[in-house]
């Protein structure tokens, strides 16, 4: 799940940078079609804003692209003049938002199954219970082994009073395994939403930055801009990420 969830981030960074295009060499080309699809002298006088050289358009905002684009991803390059670079932001949190919705129903499915399942065949009482209470549950075939254990451990604030609704019984080991193999891939889900909502906070920070970019090579010729280099790169391996490194470089 993490290492899907990381390869398609970085495909969408990837190209949202490849899509990265100077504002004049755009402009220059509109330009040209414009003038050549318009024969009157008086229509070429009346030639929109947007064809006109790009020292004459407004200045733009480096902090208020990257406020927008980290409001919302995509919406700072808007801003700053060029949404071809931002619509992959934009198609990446909507689908992040996506997969971390899916992520958690998923994930919830799965531990109200385990929880029902411990109901049928270990007696448990499911109101009132942390989530070490079924952590525990899965590791001990009752109340009377685990207190046992954890008396032996001299930790006697951590027994279960067996007389109370906290009390359980295993009808077979089969059971617990399998009650234990649920919870764990109830929690391993959960964790995955951890993961994918920090790759979210990743790609509102990447959008601004890349905004910001944008709005210099607005203000400042592209020659400045291009001095600017933005990578993300995935730590560890495709099969086991460990994180993304995010490196930005200026050459003076």
């Amino acid at each position: 799940m993490k290492s899907f969830i990381l390869f398609l981030f970085l495909v969408i960074s990837i190209a949202g940078a490849q899509e990265l295009t100077p504002l004049n060499r755009r402009d220059a080309i509109a330009r040209d079609l414009f003038s050549q699809s318009l024969t009157g002298p008086s229509l070429r006088r009346e030639e929109p804003l947007f064809f006109q050289e790009p020292g004459t358009q407004e200045k733009k905002s480096l902090a208020l692209a990257a406020a927008y684009s980290l409001l919302l991803p995509g919406m700072g390059e808007m801003y700053a003049g060029d949404y071809g670079s931002g619509k992959y932001f934009t198609i990446a949190e909507g689908s992040l938002w996506i997969a971390l919705g899916s992520v958690h129903w998923y994930a919830n499915w799965l531990q109200n199954d385990a929880r029902s399942f411990a109901v049928q065949h270990a007696n448990v009482v499911l109101e009132n219970k942390a989530d070490q209470y079924f952590v525990d549950i899965g590791n001990f075939a009752n109340t009377y082994t685990y207190n046992q254990g954890a008396l032996r451990a001299r930790e006697y604030f951590k027994t279960y009073n067996p007389n109370s609704a906290f009390a359980w019984s295993w009808d077979s080991d089969a059971s617990r395994s399998q009650f234990r193999d649920r919870r764990i891939a109830s929690d391993e889900m959960f964790n995955n939403t951890k993961f994918i909502a920090a790759v979210i906070g990743l790609n509102h920070l990447i959008s601004a930055i890349n905004a910001g970019r944008i709005a210099l090579a607005h203000n400042k010729g592209v020659a400045q801009a291009a001095s600017i280099d933005l990578h993300a790169n995935l730590l560890g391996t495709i099969a086991r990420p460990t994180g993304v490194k995010l490196t930005i470089m200026r050459t003076f």
